[in-house]
């Protein structure tokens, strides 16, 4: 029967959880640059017409203030787990092939991808649908926190508001 595999990738520790439902998906937390390339051809096979990829990654700014860096927490196990049911319900709802959702932890620097996503399918529709759900679903369920890291401080993402910019307080 064909498999996926999830694994959480890092300094000293490696483990893989095994599907029995799903051909050949991935879907990863890992501490190391995420190479895009692969995982785009992971997913393609001659059965496909279209692949469809999600590409996050970390702009110079948020809040109207000056970004220097993201770091990304996550509760492990729990979210290997949610990521395998997000992976289970595609293949529910959506006509595609095969899915890989990679999301990163740790320090990444402004241009550094935090998640991929990549949907093959025989038709666009249910790459594009699917992928699109991929990244709602993830973004909504799965425990990812995002900090973020300016000159003057740091804040957890989707928590407490920024202070407001010198620059827009003087203004107004």
């Amino acid at each position: 029967m064909p498999l996926a595999f999830a694994k959480v990738c890092g300094p000293g520790m490696m483990g893989f959880f095994r599907m029995e439902t799903m051909e050949e998906d991935k879907f990863e937390l890992v501490r190391a640059a995420i190479d895009a390339a692969a995982l785009v051809r992971h997913v393609r096979a001659g059965q496909d017409g279209a692949i469809v990829t999600f590409d996050g990654f970390v702009r110079n700014e948020s809040h109207g203030r000056e970004t220097s860096y993201l770091e990304y927490e996550a509760y492990e196990s729990m979210a290997l787990g949610k990521m395998k049911e997000i992976v289970a319900q595609i293949h529910e709802k959506f006509a595609i092939h095969r899915v890989v959702i990679v999301h990163r932890l740790g320090r990444l620097e402004i241009g550094e991808t935090s998640v991929f996503i990549a949907v093959s399918a025989p038709h666009r529709g249910a790459a594009f649908d699917a992928c699109r759900f991929a990244i709602d679903t993830l973004k909504r369920t799965v425990p990812i926190w995002k900090k973020e890291y300016f000159a003057d401080g740091a804040i957890w993402a989707d928590g407490e508001l920024p202070p407001t910019p010198p620059s827009a307080k003087s203004a107004s």
